[in-house]
């Protein structure tokens, strides 16, 4: 961006901001909206989340202020932000956070995963399907972080698939498709604080502060339709070469760029495998041991319990310092031979992940301020009754595409749309409820999926996102071009999500036969449209 574009958005958003001030003093009820609304733009205009999250919080307090800046700036802190860095959780959302960062550099740089892939291909035929699956596979194994997971698998595919006739274009698509969406479906990932984060957010605007977050977040993983339909897509794309739209004249003018060389060969995989193992157990480990009251024996019945009513703050720091302290002592040895200190790669790591940690702090104040303008409260009181509860979880669907796709933020959309949707959602289930003041959390699970799938949609095919922009940078590709061979393959999945997924699982289907139905739909679809011919195995 110039920095006459950059002046040029700075204008703009600053006269919408007036705007939107001498709107929020019309009398009409519908003000209390213009916070998010006003963050949402902001954020599509200046494409950063952090500044637009934080301008729509600012509207929010000058609205509450009665358009006195000082007391409105003083509000900010006192009122909104310092609460929200008080709280036990948040805190440690924030460290987990960090320290997963720091976590994932040290396996990256490490070469685990390089040298796990290397081993799987060693003595086999140079196979296009077969490095195309064993990118997929590592893709999901990579499960920890969207970012993490892009520039490991790229990096370590590149040069192999050149070799084997795999256009960049479709590596990238592999890249990408198992980055945000595994994250996002992760019980632990460097997503998994933030996801909870903002279901506790959502509650806390319906005015509950008694909730389990990760069973909520459990609940939801079988009807985020659009993360499970994208991966298995991508699996039926590498089994049967599917070559859609743009993909296929990609597929036909093979780049002949020179091979890359793979640094840290002497690495093993024990040194990416070993710390996932760590962080995988001792998150398990934590879930059953603080949340069991009687821990043996152990039983099915006990376990999901056990999980539901663990703090999950306490497991992710738990599991996440182990993890580090793990990645350090099998990583350290491979990364000094690279020339750096380890402690420095995983300094750099967590860095990394400052600007996401401020997106959430700043999210929290957003929400903390949509809160006291009551704006939950008058969604939930012009939709209930307007909208149908079958409906709702489609249309926050198709928002969060909107917004996300527009934004290129995932976490932005997040924290605009949960604080928002979580009480219309308790309150539209709960309308016809015949006990006084009962809710009924029956939507909450398909809606709080509905938010994580539109917040991936835009992740995975925005041309303004980071992962989009990552993942072509570590296939040597110029991202206008994978957003282009990409978008056909994520508007089928969004189309399968919306018609078979969140359309009648709202009805009533159970989510795993939607899962089910989109399945047989997907594998049947190159039947329908044909694929290119196949590439050179």
């Amino acid at each position: 961006m110039s920095q006459r574009d950059d002046s040029f958005r700075m204008f703009a958003v600053g006269g919408l901001f007036l705007l939107a001030v001498v709107l929020s003093q019309l009398p009409w009820e519908g003000r209390v909206l213009l916070p998010s609304i006003f963050a949402a733009v902001s954020v599509f205009v200046l494409q950063r989340a952090l500044v637009g999250l934080l301008l729509g919080a600012a509207l929010g307090c000058l609205m509450l202020s009665g358009l006195n800046p000082w007391r409105a700036l003083m509000d900010f802190f006192n009122a909104h932000l310092l609460p929200s860095l008080k709280s036990e959780w948040n805190l440690s959302v924030l460290i987990f956070t960090l320290l997963l960062g720091g976590f994932a550099a040290l396996v990256e740089r490490g070469g685990g995963f390089r040298a796990l892939f290397q081993s799987w291909i060693h003595g086999a035929p140079d196979s296009g399907r077969r490095v195309q699956w064993s990118a997929y596979v590592m893709g999901l194994i990579c499960f920890f972080d969207g970012l993490a997971n892009s520039m490991m698998v790229g990096k370590s595919v590149g040069p192999v698939a050149k070799r084997c006739g795999i256009s960049r274009e479709k590596l990238a698509y592999i890249v990408d498709s198992t980055s945000s969406a595994v994250a996002c479906v992760a019980i632990i990932s460097t997503w998994i604080a933030y996801q909870l984060s903002m279901i506790r957010e959502g509650f806390a605007q319906a005015k509950i502060a008694d909730v389990n977050a990760f069973q909520v977040f459990v609940q939801s993983i079988p009807l985020n339709f659009y993360c499970w339909f994208t991966l298995i897509l991508l699996a039926v794309v590498v089994h049967r070469n599917w070559n859609l739209g743009p993909m296929k004249s990609a597929e036909r003018e093979l780049s002949n760029s020179s091979d890359g060389e793979a640094d840290n060969t002497e690495a093993s995989a024990w040194a990416a495998l070993v710390p996932l193992a760590v962080l995988m157990a001792v998150l398990m480990g934590c879930l059953y041991f603080l949340g069991a009251k009687e821990p043996h024996p152990v039983t099915w019945s006990k376990l999901w319990s056990a999980f539901g009513a663990a703090p999950a703050n306490q497991a992710l720091l738990y599991a996440s310092a182990l993890a580090c302290m793990a990645a350090f002592a099998f990583n350290a040895r491979a990364i000094r031979r690279g020339g750096s200190p380890a402690g420095e790669v995983f300094l750099g790591g967590v860095s990394d992940l400052f600007v996401p940690c401020l997106i959430l702090v700043a999210a929290w104040a957003l929400s903390s301020t949509v809160k006291a303008l009551g704006a939950a409260d008058y969604l939930t009181q012009i939709l209930t009754g307007a909208v149908s509860v079958a409906w709702f979880p489609t249309i926050v669907f198709g928002a969060g595409m909107l917004i996300s796709f527009t934004t290129g933020t995932s976490w932005g959309t997040m924290g605009i749309l949960m604080p928002l949707v979580i009480p219309v959602a308790l309150g539209l289930a709960s309308s016809g409820d015949a006990v006084a003041g009962a809710k009924d959390w029956s939507l909450v699970p398909p809606v709080v999926a509905a938010v994580f799938s539109g917040a991936v949609f835009g992740d995975h095919c925005s041309p303004l996102s980071d992962t989009t922009i990552v993942s072509s940078m570590a296939c040597d590709l110029e991202p206008t071009r994978h957003v282009v061979t990409q978008l056909p393959y994520a508007l089928t999945a969004a189309a399968i999500a919306v018609v078979v997924g969140f359309i009648p699982s709202g009805f009533g289907l159970p989510g795993i036969v939607c899962l089910a139905l989109g399945a047989i739909i997907i594998i049947l679809l190159p039947r329908i449209v044909p694929p290119a011919a196949p590439a050179a195995d």
